[in-house]
């Protein structure tokens, strides 16, 4: 599989875990407001390091991190990513997995062989307005509904998410995104912050606080735990 960093130490990417994130290349969206254009993107210029890189680093730190989170692109695009997860987790530590929601055979897979502890799945729009958003225009959405469905009844811990983007996303779409997910576990609404590695950002921006807080108001009724990250 195509390892394309690591960040050594993070705070944020594991909730509750002191961690590091490993990066993995390739994506089959196109979100157009992708912060890893150079990840999701083939023709970018991207680093590239092995697995046992990875695993040298993790073994000198065992005791010192606490989880790792496997982020992309879309980690679940490569097939030998139960092999990593496993010898990660054979080193005793907690795994969480990014994911789009697009492999759910695959999700399930490493869920159940007990290969991650954590799992965060983006949820990027309204149904109605999810091939837009992910940058598809014959977009299938059944995967994505069928993992999220999955998410929310196999037990394992896990959190939905959207990166909320001016110019891309409305109020409807909190209101769509609500009955969708009506009743799951955690749902975090993010700000969008231009990283300068954009797939194609061209007029899009942030949303003030108050709009933040909106959106979060208009899911609450059907997601209690509901929070915004970024404000």
């Amino acid at each position: 599989m195509f390892i394309a960093g690591m960040q050594k130490l993070t705070l944020l990417d594991y909730p509750g875990k002191v961690a590091c994130t490993v990066f993995t290349a390739g994506c089959d969206l196109r979100c157009p407001f992708c912060h890893n254009a150079s990840l999701a993107l083939p023709d970018r210029p991207r680093d590239s390091m092995e697995a046992e890189e990875v695993l040298a680093f993790l073994k000198k730190r065992v005791g010192v991190l606490e989880g790792v989170a496997v982020t992309g692109g879309e980690p679940l695009l490569h097939r030998g990513l139960g092999g990593l997860l496993g010898e990660i987790k054979a080193l005793g530590y907690s795994v969480k997995l990014d994911t789009n929601g697009t492999f759910p055979l695959r999700l399930r897979e490493v869920v159940e062989a007990g290969l991650v502890d954590r799992v965060a799945m983006d949820i990027k729009a309204a149904p109605e307005n999810y091939a837009r958003l992910v940058g598809l225009p014959n977009f299938d959405l059944a995967p994505v509904r069928e993992s999220a469905e999955y998410l929310m009844g196999c037990g394992v811990d896990y959190e939905f998410r959207t990166t909320a983007v001016k110019g891309l996303h409305t109020a409807a779409d909190f209101e769509g995104i609500a009955e969708w997910i009506a009743g799951a576990k955690e749902y975090y609404i993010q700000e969008f912050r231009d990283s300068g590695d954009l797939i194609a950002g061209a007029g899009l921006s942030g949303f003030d606080d108050a709009e933040m807080a909106a959106f979060a108001d208009i899911v609450r009724p059907r997601v209690p735990s509901v929070r915004v990250r970024g404000i």
